[in-house]
C-alpha cells in the first residue's frame, strides 16, 4: 500500500461521488433499511434495473462492490476507480481480479456524522460481513462502523484536549473521531489486522496525529496518562467452551464480564487529572448480585467520579441468542443449537440470570470524588441519538456548579431552565387545577420529572432574572407556605435538576 496509490483512490471515491446520500438514493429507503437489517437482494435489485437500463454511476458501481459486495466487470470497476485502476485497488487488498471481473475482498463504504466542529464525512473498510459472505464470520474480523461505534462517538464530551487514548480501536473509527479534538491520538488494539485497517482508513481519509499500538488493553500505553480515554472494547460475554468462536472483535477472552471490570479499573491508573473516560459494557445479574451493585463494586475503590447509565438488560436466553446471531449462525440450525447450550450452561454455572448493556463515563477529580451516579433508563424511555455528547457535558457541569456550593450559594445564584424542557400538565375534566405535572427533556436522555406546585412554580419563574432564593420567597407569599418549608422541599429537587441539565447556573 503506497500513499500515492491511496491519494488516487480517495481522488476516485471524491469524483465519483461515493457519499451517503448518494448511495441510499441509489436503492431508496426501504432497500435502505432493509440493508440495516443485513437483507441485501432489495438493493442488489435496485442496482441490477440501474445496470439494465444503462444508469449505473460510477458511485453505483462501488456500492455494488464494497457495500453489496457483488464481483463488477473489469470494465465497470476501472471506469468507477479510473485513477486508481484494477491494479491498484489489488495493491491495497480491496479486490482480487480476473480476467473479466473484479472480486470484493473488503467492505469500503462512506460514512457521515456530525460533531461540535461541523458535519463531516469519512470512507470507511472494513472486512466483508457474514450476509456476504454467506458463512459465519472469521474469528479475526474486523468489524465497520455499527450502532455501538456510532453510539460511543455520540456520547464523547466535546472540548479540545491534548491527549486521547482509544482503547480497542478496531477499524479506527473512535480515533479518527478523537483525532478532530486532541492534539495527540494512541490507539491500540491485540489485532494486528484491525491496526493494518485502521491505518488504511486514517491514510485514507489523511487523518494525522494517530499513533497505532499493538497489545492487549492498557499493556501498550504502561505509565501513560490522557485527557480522554475512549473504548468500545471486546465486551460480549463469551463462554470459555471448546469449540465457542472467539470473535476478537467482540471477545476479550475473559470470563464473564471481567474485560469490563479490567477496563474500568485500568481507566483509574491512565487518567489524568479531571481526565474523562467514556465506554461501553455489559455487566452481568447473578442470583445474589444486582448487576449495577456490581459494577459498583469495581468502582468505588478507584476514587473516580462515576455515571453509570444502564439502557437495556437482557435475560441470559436473549442476550444468547442475540450475539450467536451476530457471528453469522443461523437460528434453527445444529450449530447454532450447540452454541445456544454453551452460553446457557456458561450463565447456568455463575447463576447469571440476565446482562445489563449501557453507557460508563468516569473522571478523575482533581479534588475527592463528589459524582456517584448509578441508573436504569426507564422502561420504554430512552436517550436521543443526537447531542448526548453535548447534554453530557451540560451535566457535569451543573453537578460539579452545585457540588462546589452550599444551599445558601445556591439559593444566591441565577439559574435558567435549559432550551429543551417542556411542561406538560393534565386536568380533570372541568378543573382548573392540574393534577399531574410533568417536566419533559426534549434531548439527552428523555427525562421525565413529576413536579409539584412549588417545583413547577420555580422551574418556571428561572429564566434568568432573579436568584432562586428570591424565587422561593416569591412562591411562598403566593401560597402562603412558610418560606423554609419551600426551601426544603425544592432544593435537593434543584440540585437533581442541574445534575441532569434541566436547569442550567448563568449567575
Amino acid at each position: 500500500m503506497t500513499a500515492d496509490t491511496l491519494a488516487r483512490l480517495r481522488e476516485d471515491l471524491t469524483v465519483a461521488g461515493f457519499q451517503v446520500g448518494a448511495v441510499d438514493a441509489l436503492w431508496g429507503s426501504a432497500a435502505a433499511e432493509a440493508l440495516f437489517r443485513g437483507r441485501l437482494l432489495p438493493a442488489r435489485r435496485a442496482i441490477d434495473r440501474l445496470r439494465e437500463s444503462d444508469a449505473l454511476t460510477p458511485a453505483g458501481i462501488l456500492a455494488d462492490l464494497f457495500v453489496l459486495g457483488r464481483s463488477v466487470s473489469r470494465d465497470d470497476a476501472h471506469r468507477a476507480a479510473p485513477r486508481t485502476g484494477v491494479d491498484g485497488l489489488v495493491d491495497l487488498g480491496l479486490v482480487r481480479a480476473t480476467e473479466e471481473s473484479v472480486v470484493p475482498l473488503a467492505d469500503l463504504r462512506p460514512y457521515e456524522f456530525t460533531d461540535a466542529l461541523g458535519a463531516g464525512q469519512w470512507w470507511i473498510r472494513s472486512d466483508l460481513g457474514e450476509a456476504v459472505l454467506g458463512r459465519p464470520l472469521d474469528e479475526d474480523h474486523v468489524l465497520g462502523i455499527g450502532g455501538a461505534s456510532t453510539t460511543l462517538a455520540g456520547l464523547a464530551v466535546p472540548g479540545a484536549v491534548d491527549f486521547v487514548l482509544d482503547l480497542g480501536t478496531g477499524c479506527g473509527i473512535q480515533a479518527m473521531h478523537a483525532a478532530r479534538h486532541a492534539r495527540r491520538v494512541v490507539a491500540t488494539d491485540i489485532s494486528a489486522r484491525a491496526l493494518e485497517i485502521a491505518r488504511f482508513n486514517l491514510d485514507l481519509n489523511g487523518i494525522e496525529g494517530v499513533e497505532l499500538r499493538h497489545g492487549s488493553l492498557y499493556d501498550p500505553v504502561a505509565g501513560e496518562r490522557f485527557d480522554r480515554i475512549v473504548s468500545n472494547p471486546p465486551f460480549v460475554i463469551t463462554p470459555r467452551t471448546e469449540g465457542v468462536p472467539r470473535y476478537e472483535y467482540r471477545d476479550g477472552g475473559r470470563v464473564g464480564d471481567a474485560l469490563v471490570r479490567a477496563v474500568i479499573q485500568g481507566a483509574a491508573e491512565h487518567l489524568a487529572p479531571g481526565g474523562i473516560a467514556q465506554l461501553l459494557g455489559n455487566w452481568e445479574y447473578r442470583a445474589d448480585e444486582d448487576g449495577l451493585d456490581r459494577v459498583r463494586s469495581w468502582i468505588e475503590p478507584l476514587s473516580l467520579d462515576a455515571w453509570v447509565v444502564e439502557r437495556e438488560r437482557q435475560d441470559a436466553a436473549t442476550y444468547s441468542e442475540t450475539w450467536i446471531r451476530d457471528g453469522g449462525t443461523l437460528p434453527g440450525t445444529a450449530a447454532f443449537d450447540r452454541l445456544y447450550g454453551a452460553w446457557l450452561d456458561d450463565f447456568a454455572d455463575r447463576g447469571v440470570q440476565s446482562v445489563g448493556l449501557g453507557y460508563v463515563l468516569l473522571r478523575r477529580p482533581v479534588g475527592e470524588p463528589t459524582l456517584a451516579r448509578y441508573e436504569r433508563l426507564p422502561d420504554g424511555g430512552g436517550a436521543s441519538r443526537v447531542g448526548l455528547g453535548e447534554h453530557l457535558s451540560a451535566c457535569l457541569i451543573g453537578h460539579d456548579w452545585s457540588a462546589a456550593r452550599d444551599d445558601e450559594g445556591v439559593l444566591a445564584a441565577r439559574l435558567a431552565y435549559a432550551s429543551d424542557i417542556t411542561e406538560e400538565r393534565h386536568y380533570w375534566p372541568g378543573s382548573d387545577d392540574p393534577v399531574v405535572m410533568t417536566l419533559v427533556q426534549g434531548g439527552g436522555f428523555a427525562r421525565r420529572i413529576d413536579l409539584t406546585t412549588e417545583l413547577a412554580g420555580l422551574v418556571g419563574a428561572s429564566d434568568g432574572d432573579l436568584a432562586l432564593g428570591a424565587i422561593v420567597a416569591a412562591l411562598a407569599e403566593v401560597l402562603d407556605v412558610p418560606e423554609p418549608a419551600i426551601r426544603d422541599s425544592v432544593l435537593p429537587r434543584v440540585r437533581e435538576l442541574l445534575d441532569d441539565g434541566m436547569l442550567v447556573p448563568v449567575g
